[in-house]
């Protein structure tokens, strides 16, 4: 697709896909995204690595290899001690380096908070693009990393969660989606008429992003609610309503789109609308090749789970329901 007149602009703002395209020569294009947010957890290594790893997985949603990264940095002149700031980028940096990603320079500006992200330019052939454009009827959803940051994190500043649960979260929230991408890379065949479909699963929640996947794809799709994976605590902490606002807001502005398709509490519907903060990512995967998938990640210790499928298009762009 073209942009702003420019027949080089792959992808460009037109179906608000994860990162922009730009091809350079018939086997490179380049790809380019940026990523930056206050602080989610209290320890400023954690809250490094996990903004570096969601700046990242832009970029592993579009099929793309990292090459170089810069610096988004926010921090206070004064009030917060200069060693917070040290443990932050190195939270980025060692997350830079498993991914096989050198950070080049960056830039810091003076702000009443801190806030940290990356600025990444990758690679991928033009041939070899995922977007969230291309889910097809018959295809299987896939989801890489259970939901709940959003609930969790929220909870953990209000002093309700319990450290296993936050420990948890941030562990999940620090793992790249490196392997996944490579996988979905793998077994996607090489046709000009097919491609899978990817989207990574961050400030939407899973169902703001694969309402978006199915708008640009002129599809919908049935998902099944029990299938979804959970991080622990989540039923729990959502029975207290302890949601960001970012959650709700999801809930709201997906009306009219969704058909609840069963008894769903409020908090069921907000779990699924739940803000997140270095998802894992949503592929939309032909059904002759999700077995071939799920060996690949399997190979890959990459977990996953099928949440649903893609239908033709309907009134509705997605439809919940319980098993």
């Amino acid at each position: 697709m073209g942009n702003q007149s420019y027949n080089n602009v792959l992808v460009g703002t037109d179906l608000f896909d994860d990162a922009g395209v730009v091809k350079i020569s018939e086997d490179l294009a380049l790809v380019t995204t940026v990523d930056f947010f206050p602080p989610v957890v209290d320890d400023p290594y954690d809250f490094g690595a996990i903004a570096a790893a969601n700046s990242l997985s832009d970029l592993y949603s579009m099929g793309a290899k990292p090459i170089s990264a810069l610096n988004i940095v926010g921090f206070p002149e004064k009030g917060i001690e200069r060693t917070v700031l040290n443990e932050i980028l190195r939270g980025g940096l060692d997350i830079a380096k498993s991914a096989g990603m050198p950070i080049v320079g960056g830039h810091t500006l003076k702000a009443p908070e801190p806030f940290y992200g990356l600025s990444i330019t990758g690679s991928v052939r033009p041939d070899r693009i995922l977007t969230n454009a291309n889910a097809q009827k018959g295809d299987i959803l896939f989801l890489t990393k259970p939901l709940g940051t959003g609930l969790i994190t929220t909870a953990a500043k209000n002093g309700k969660a319990d450290e296993p649960i936050v420990q948890h979260a941030i562990k999940i929230m620090k793992e790249l989606n490196k392997e996944a991408s490579e996988a979905v890379s793998l077994v996607c065949p090489e046709d000009p008429n097919y491609n899978c479909a990817v989207t990574d699963i961050t400030g939407y929640g899973l169902l703001g992003h694969l309402l978006e996947m199915l708008a640009a794809s002129g599809s919908s799709a049935i998902i099944n609610y029990s299938k979804i994976p959970l991080m622990p605590g989540v039923n729990e902490l959502a029975r207290l309503d302890l949601f960001p606002g970012g959650s709700r807001s999801n809930l709201q502005n997906s009306e009219g789109e969704v058909v609840w398709d069963g008894s769903f509490e409020q908090y069921e519907k907000l779990i699924i609308s739940d803000a997140q903060t270095s998802g894992g990512l949503l592929i939309s995967i032909r059904a002759d090749l999700a077995s071939k998938l799920e060996q690949e990640m399997t190979k890959r210790k990459q977990s996953f789970a099928v949440i649903g499928e893609v239908v033709k298009r309907e009134k509705w762009l997605a439809k919940i329901i319980k098993s």
